[in-house]
Formats: C-alpha cells, structure tokens, sequence
C-alpha cells in the first residue's frame, strides 16, 4: 500500500495545515489578547513542548498487547518525564503546530497541562493511537480523521496527557473550553440523501457532546427542513463525559427537488426546554441516480450508511456488492461505477473508511448491506456478485470464501487474499514459541483465505490486477491464480498492461467483469449435487446451500464438510464436526434418504430436517439443537460479545478507584467503537441494568464480583469467578492482586445472547485491562485470557490462561500457561 498510503499521507498533512479552517477554529483579537475559538468552544491551550519514548517498531497483527506506559500505570510507576527524564527526549511541534517527525510513528509522546482551576473541558487531538489523560486511556485519532474530542476533568494542577504511537508520525493537541455543556458538534455526521418520492423518514445521527457528569437522558431530537418537513425521535442516552453518535429521524420531503436542503436539528429534554440547535446541509436526489441510504445496524442499533448505483431502467435487477479500499468512503466507490443496465451496484462502508478490513464487524456491515439493499430493491436473488478493490479486493476473497452460497461470483481488484500475510508489520512469527499463543492464532482463522479457498470452487472468480502495482505485489494474485488452477473450473484472470494500484474508474468498472457476472447465477439448493464446504467456525460461517455446521470438536479449528447427493443418497465425509444440518425439504426430494456419514449408515425421510451429531464415535438423529451448548448462533471468540445490539455495564461498587477506572473503561471501548466502527454502543451502570430491561441483548460486564452487582445476574454459575484477590478457573484458583481477564459465556436467560467480561483483580488487575485491541479487524481472541499486568511489558510469557471453553462451557478445555 505505500503508494496509496503516500496519497493519502499527502492529503492528510494539506488537511493538517488547513484544520483551523476545517473545524471552524477563529482568532479573535481583544486588546493585546489572542483568543482562538472551535465550534465547540474556546481553546484553552494548545500543547507545543513535551517528550518522546521510543517503542518497539514490531507489534505483531494478531497479537499485540503489549504496552510500556499502561505497564508502568497499571503498576504505579509511571514517572512525569519532566521530574526523570530517563529515556524520554524533549520534542516541541514544528511551524504548523503539530508533534512530527519519523521517530514519531513507533513512539511515546508526552505532555503536560498546568491548570489554575478544576473545570471540565474537551481534548482534542489529531494523529496518535490512543491518548491517556491522567492516567486512563481514551481513544485517540490515529486515522487522523479530525473529529476527536475527548471531555474529561481538568484537575487544578499538573494535568498528563501521553499519546501512543501517531500512525503517521504526527500528533496534534488542544484543550477546549466548550461553550455549552451538552451540544450538538456536526463533525462527523452520518446522513442520508433526501429520495423523491419516498414517504418514510430516514435515519441519520449526529454527535452529542455531554461535558457533564451525569447521564443525559429522555432526549429528543427534532429535525426540520428548509421545505418544511418535520420529524420528532426520542434519541439514546448518553453516559457522563462523553460524546455519543445518537439517531434522529429525517422527515420525507414532499416536492420533487434535486440540490441541497437546510436541516435544523433542536435537542430538547423531557419539560422540553431546548438544550441545543444546529444547522447543515442534506442532499435531496432522485432514486434514480447515485445516492446514499442508511439503516439501523444489529450490531448496536447504530446508524449505518451506504451508497447506491442505482440500475438504469424498471423491471427487477441484479445486486453487485462493492468493498472499497483503504481511506476510501463508500459514496466514492460507489461513484466509480458508471450505472448499468441489469444490474445496480451496491457499496457498503466497513463502517468507516478503515474500518475493520471488511473482517469482524466489517463482515457484518457487508452483510447488513446487502440483505438491505436486496430488500429495498428487490433483486433478483440468483444475480447477486461481489466485488472490490485494495483492501476491498482482500474483502472480496474474504467474503466470497466465507459466504460461498450468497455470491453466484466474484472479482477481487488490486488485491491480496490474506491481512496477516501482506504488509510490513508482521510480527507474528516472534510469538509463536510460546504455548498460549496457538489459542490466539486460532482465534483468528477465519481470516486465513488460503484455507478456506476451495469454497471458490462453487463460484465464478475473475482476478483483475495492474501488472505495475507497487502498493500490492503482482505476486499476492499470481499465487492465488495458481492455487485456483490446481482445482477451479471457472475463473478468469487479466493483468491489467502497465496498471498502478489506480489507473482511473476501469480499476474496478471494467466490463470484463460485469460481462463475466452475466453468465453466473447462484443454483437452487435442489440443483446443488456436491458441496465441499471449509469454514474456521460456524460463529462466522456455518452454512453452504443445503448445508449447515452446527458444532464443531475443536473450536476455532478448520472444519471441513464435503457432501454429494446422487438420487436417495448423500454421502458424507467430514473434519472437526460434531454436529450438522442438512436441509432435506429444500432439496425436494420423496420417500427416504440414505446417509453414509462418515462410512456410518443411517436413514430419515426426505421431509424432514437432519440433525446429525457425533457422540464418542458414532453418528446419530438428534431432535432439536440444545441452545444451552455452543452452537452456529451462539459461539465463543470475546469478540462476538460486541454484537446483537450488545451494552456495556460498569461497576458502581468497590473504592473509588474502582468506580472510576471501570467507569471509564467501558467509556474508553464506547469511544474506540465510534472512532473504528461509527459506533453508538449503551453504556450503563450496573444498578440501572435488569435482565428484562436489556433482554436478549449481548452485555459486556467492566467490573468483577467484588464491584459489579450485575455479575450476579449474569456470572453466578460462571465457570471462571473473579473478585479482588483471585480467580477461580474450574476448580484451580490464581492468587494475586495484579491479574487481569477478557473472557465470554452464554447469556443464562437467552438462547443467543452473551456475556463479555473485562475485569482485574485488584488495581493492578484491573488497570492491566488497558488494552482494547479485541476492537479491531485483525487481532485474535480466544474465549479466555487470563493474565498477569506484567504482560503490558513482557508479552505472551505472562499468559496465564487462555483458550476455549468446551462446547458444554466448561473450563476443562482451558490451557494453563507455564
């Protein structure tokens, strides 16, 4: 990507320059005194002086938590640079304000802030990974996207900020006093485009900044066009100190009209007293023509957009889903496609232009979209393609080996197949002599296409790649053409003579494509004769047509199910599979089926629904799955506990030390899922939380049994107990005060919902918890990880547990790590 990155790196320093002028900043002259203003407020200082600590350049993809400074403040030893230096260096900003230098893109910087009073303001910040203030984490900028503004209590006195690690060497650093305590800021907004002629309002959310210290609650929003449209929503909560993306709805416009509208957005509370107001522009369009739409997304009941191409003509079309590259917004992507004929494009976002590498919550946003856009524009459900390009282009080999029934083909451009294999920061390789790292590697297998690629065999591949492309090799794609060669039937290749990376809109409209589409169609399941199906775990893939895995023996280890029908017999052979399906009634067939499982012989009739499962050596029928068991719909990985409209609840018991970390914790993950994932995630306290209020939603628990009062609702008979001098895993208890955990269980009242847990023994334990890696689109997580604080400094040797719990949720699978 370097080409690409060096671009975009361009674009992002012009972009740095001109900040004053992109946020609204103005410098007022009162006398002799300079005051400089935001949107948001007045700017209490900016940061020019402070000191750099060099890190480690090799953090690893799958597994990198390490950290330096939240080891020394998870143990009490983190040391003010301007009382011992040590190994920091001073460093002040350059001509444009700004903390910059190569040293800058693998190291540490430091500020500091002395106040005159205690008063709480916003920190914003440009570039730099994640920031401590005072000494507990937030996230930072580090896409340098602009839009960062952190509220938080300036206490009387030295104040400490660090900033990790600035992505692309540059940090920049202001404190803003916010005229208002609670208002709207319009950075970062997600709209959709007004359609004529529709009649239903449309979802959209704006950012809410909450400077106080109490929740916001009962808020209503208004919105009213400058056509005279109105439409009132009752918006979500928003928790202490924070700034929340919250939903409001944009009213049908009831003229025909294309060009730009006024929105004005009122905030009122539940007297209705008006809190806020604010103006911007929509955009009203036609249907017909390039637009945008959004939808609320199951992960967290936020607001997601993407960007149509809509199909030229009436009559019901084809579905071609596009994932765009790196940096790259979906309305752009979409706006590469000139429309077609037969077909529209659809381009969804990855939930930012980043995002998650189309992998985790990035997967889920691609398949929201297209069951969206399938609904909203009725297409013809056999005509349905992927395709994308750069990071897109991995998207695409991911999607379409993960989901080989959903797409009839697909084209990967500009692409590589595998994240953990492509790129400069591969560290991985440096972890692996240790035992508790397996787990990890396992955890993320479902991103390992090389893997999984004989799902392709079902699917029509074309392979679209400039011969010149130096941001990805020709040879990512010279190797998948020869794996494909060794068994695929159906795929078309072309190096693109004297293609870059992006060598104009044929980069990824090239005809070829679309005319290779036209001769693809998914099969009907009882067309479907042969079925070699391979997936990592059934939590991220679990069916293929008629065929769906259930359970697996080892989880998070590759399955491989490989099925032929031949008249009133299937015949089965499979790896790593305890339990399966086989849709027998979609296949239409009559009378009684024989299955060979496995050189087992078993018979059912033809109408019903097989359920097989494997007990010690023998295969058999079962009824019903047991939902108390891991199953498809409920599986391990702590990842998956961020999902199905998941809230977070935080710890109120226990010292104040404890309120306040774990408080802040589930804050810290709130904010890092709005930076990554445009995220707008509940956050609770644990005595406001019921099991009927929040019921069949997924909960990630900050707290332990000590402090939590929600742990007993949800953890009672949970197989690991943590309170502030041990954990108990099973029947083995660690002792300590400096240990720490992320681990997942069912939800005990529900069938598909789960518990995350972020919890520490103790204040060392607790503040070992630092890290929230697991919101990424790469990083690896078992079901369980226990471990020391000491980790944050040493890595995997202070691992103290890790693994999967077996699929009765037990802990006798766990690994304990020397």
């Amino acid at each position: 990507m370097k080409k690409s990155l060096l671009i975009f790196l361009i674009a992002l320093c012009t972009k740095s320059i001109a900040q004053t002028k992109a946020t609204g900043n103005v410098v007022e002259y009162f006398g002799k005194e300079k005051i400089t203003t935001t949107a948001e407020g007045t700017v209490l200082h900016d940061f020019t002086a402070g000191f750099t600590l060099a890190t480690d350049k090799r953090s690893g993809t799958l597994f990198n938590g390490q950290d330096a400074v939240a080891w020394q403040y998870s143990i009490g030893k983190f040391v003010n640079p301007n009382k011992q230096k040590g190994d920091w260096h001073p460093i002040k900003v350059d001509s444009v304000g700004v903390f910059s230098g190569k040293e800058m893109r693998s190291a540490f910087l430091f500020t500091e802030y002395k106040a005159s009073k205690s008063q709480i303001v916003l920190l914003e910040t440009t570039g730099g990974t994640r920031t401590y203030i005072n000494g507990f984490p937030h996230e930072g900028d580090h896409y340098d996207f602009g839009y960062t503004l952190i509220p938080f209590k300036l206490h009387k006195g030295i104040n400490e900020f660090v900033y990790t690690k600035g992505r692309f060497g540059r940090v920049k650093s202001k404190i803003i006093v916010p005229s208002k305590s609670i208002q709207f800021t319009k950075r970062d907004m997600t709209l959709p485009d007004v359609i004529n002629g529709e009649k239903n309002e449309k979802w959209a959310s704006v950012r809410v900044i909450n400077a106080t210290e109490k929740d916001l609650k009962n808020l209503e929003i208004t919105a009213k066009l400058s056509s005279g449209e109105t439409a009132n929503y009752a918006t979500d909560n928003i928790m202490p100190l924070f700034v929340r993306k919250v939903k409001f709805k944009v009213p049908d416009a009831k003229a025909n009209y294309s060009g730009e509208l006024t929105i004005e957005l009122t905030l009122t509370d539940k007297s209705g007293k008006v809190i806020d107001k604010t103006k911007f522009p929509i955009q009203q369009r036609s249907a017909t023509i390039h637009h945008e739409r959004t939808f609320l997304s199951k992960v967290d009941n936020s607001v997601q957009y993407y960007s149509i191409a809509p199909a030229l003509g009436t009559g019901q079309k084809a579905l071609i889903l596009s994932v765009h590259g790196a940096s790259v917004e979906a309305r752009n992507q979409a706006r590469a496609y000139k429309q077609k004929d037969w077909a529209h494009i659809v381009a969804a976002t990855n939930r930012r232009p980043f995002g998650f590498n189309w992998e985790d919550w990035g997967r889920i946003d691609a398949l929201e979209v297209l069951a969206e856009a399938k609904k909203v524009f009725n297409t013809i459900p056999e005509q349905t393609y992927l395709t994308g390009h750069s990071m897109g282009g991995h998207g695409t080999w991911f999607l379409g080996t993960t989901y080989p029934d959903k797409f009839a083909a697909i084209a990967p451009c500009a692409s590589y197949p595998d994240i953990s294999t492509y790129g400069s920061d591969k560290g991985d390789e440096m972890h692996d002599i240790f035992k508790a790292y397996g787990s990890i590697k396992r955890s993320a297998n479902s991103g390992r296409i090389k893997s999984l690629v004989q799902n392709l065999k079902q699917s029509g591949v074309y392979i679209l790649h400039g011969d010149a492309d130096s941001t990805v090799p020709i040879s990512q794609v010279r190797e998948m053409r020869q794996i494909l060669g060794t068994f695929h039937p159906n795929f078309c290749y072309y190096e693109y003579p004297g293609g870059e990376h992006w060598y104009g809109d044929h980069s990824v409209d090239w005809f070829p494509i679309f005319e290779f589409f036209k001769r693809q169609t998914i099969p009907a399941n009882k067309e479907v004769k042969e079925i070699d199906f391979h997936t990592a775990t059934p939590a991220v893939s679990a069916t293929d047509y008629w065929l769906k895995l259930q359970q697996q023996i080892r989880p998070f280890d590759f399955s491989n199910i490989n099925v032929k029908l031949d008249k009133q017999q299937i015949t089965v052979k499979t790896e790593n599979v305890s339990i399966m399906e086989i849709d027998l009634p979609s296949l239409h067939l009559n009378g009684e089926i024989t299955i060979n499982i496995n050189d087992q012989t078993l018979k059912i009739a033809a109408d019903k629904k097989a359920i097989l499962a494997l007990k010690e050596t023998k295969w058999g029928f079962i009824d019903a799955i047991n939902t108390t068991e891991k199953y498809a719909e409920r599986q391990g990985g702590f990842k998956f506990a961020f999902n199905n409209n998941v809230v977070f609840v935080y710890a109120t018991g226990g010292s104040a030390s404890e309120r306040e970390w774990y408080l802040n914790r589930a804050r810290f993950d709130a904010e890092t899922f709005l930076y990554k994932g445009n995220g707008s995630i509940d956050v609770v306290a644990d005595s406001e939380f019921s099991l009927e209020k929040y019921k069949d939603r997924n909960v990630v628990l900050y707290g332990n049994a000590s402090n939590n009062r929600a742990w007993k609702l949800l953890l009672e008979s949970s197989p690991i107990q943590i309170d502030n001098q041990q954990i108990k895993v099973g029947d083995k208890v660690l002792k300590g005060n400096d240990l720490a955990a992320y681990f997942v269980l069912p939800r005990k009242d529900s069938k598909t919902a789960l518990v995350g847990v972020v919890a520490g023994t103790s204040e060392k334990g607790m503040k070992a918890t630092w890290a929230n890696n697991y919101i990424s689109g790469i990083t690896g997580f078992p079901d369980v990880m226990i471990f020391k604080a000491d980790l944050l400094l040493n890595g995997l040797p202070n691992m103290q547990v890790s693994g999967f719990f077996d699929n009765n949720w037990s802990a006798k699978t766990l690994e304990f790590n020397p």
